[in-house]
């Protein structure tokens, strides 16, 4: 039972990846169009949330959201997410109708293809650079100037498989003090279950995703920035306690 586990597993993993590229590849011509100008951004996110679509239908996975409260279409907010796999993209961008940008590390801009995308539409920083990390503040204020969207992993990283839920970084609740946008958490159940990092592992099934009660900044200062953080991880790793719990 374990050799056929086992070779599941290794066609699941390159059927990922076929999935990941067949659709960058017909939709080609568009894409690049959509990236030739910051303006035509939301249209590349169109093409975006087909790309994520058709990959997580395609491996058989079927999205369920509960909404603690509804995101406006004409706002902007910071979007943030527990980080457990590879589908967190393709999962933030099926969950979420509002244009956004990533803010990612910039390692992800050397996979081939995808990191060309990557890089012409993401905000990319490198941690180890204070000058990277404060030229993400810049982008961010044009995106938002723009009417968009920003996203966040605020783990900064995905954690080891044994920690439900790993400490919060300060960027992505900065951003969200210094230009006045609501804070969205959001709690991913069951993506390292269905494909984590680890290689022989994954199956289908529902991806569960909680929309929780924003966080308001319109009136904080950076003096609570960290209770602010602490409160948002908090609602995450609670629910997702008392996921496992109920279990």
């Amino acid at each position: 039972m374990r050799f056929f586990k086992v070779i599941f597993w290794i066609l699941w993993r390159v059927w990922f990846y076929v999935l990941v590229l067949v659709p960058i590849l017909v939709l080609l011509p568009l894409l690049v169009i959509s990236i030739s100008k910051e303006k035509w951004y939301p249209y590349f996110f169109v093409l975006a949330r087909i790309w994520a679509k058709f990959i997580l239908f395609g491996m058989g996975f079927r999205v369920k959201i509960d909404y603690d409260q509804e995101i406006d279409p004409n706002k902007s907010y910071m979007l943030v997410a527990n980080h457990t796999s590879m589908t967190d993209i393709m999962l933030m961008l099926s969950v979420t109708r509002n244009p956004f940008v990533f803010v990612g590390k910039k390692e992800l801009a050397n996979i081939p293809l995808f990191g060309f995308f990557y890089k012409k539409t993401c905000i990319l920083v490198d941690r180890s650079s204070q000058k990277s990390r404060f030229e993400v503040y810049e982008r961010a204020q044009k995106r938002l100037n723009q009417g968009l969207s920003i996203c966040i992993f605020p783990e900064g990283g995905v954690p080891d498989e044994n920690i439900i839920l790993d400490e919060f970084k300060d960027g992505a609740f900065r951003l969200a003090i210094e230009h006045k946008i609501p804070i969205v958490p959001m709690t991913f159940y069951d993506n390292k279950r269905r494909l984590s990092y680890t290689f022989f592992s994954g199956s289908p099934g529902i991806m569960r995703v909680k929309v929780h009660r924003f966080f308001d900044t319109i009136n904080l200062t950076m003096e609570v920035k960290k209770e602010l953080k602490e409160d948002v991880r908090e609602v995450i790793l609670t629910e997702l306690m008392t996921d496992i719990k109920t279990k």
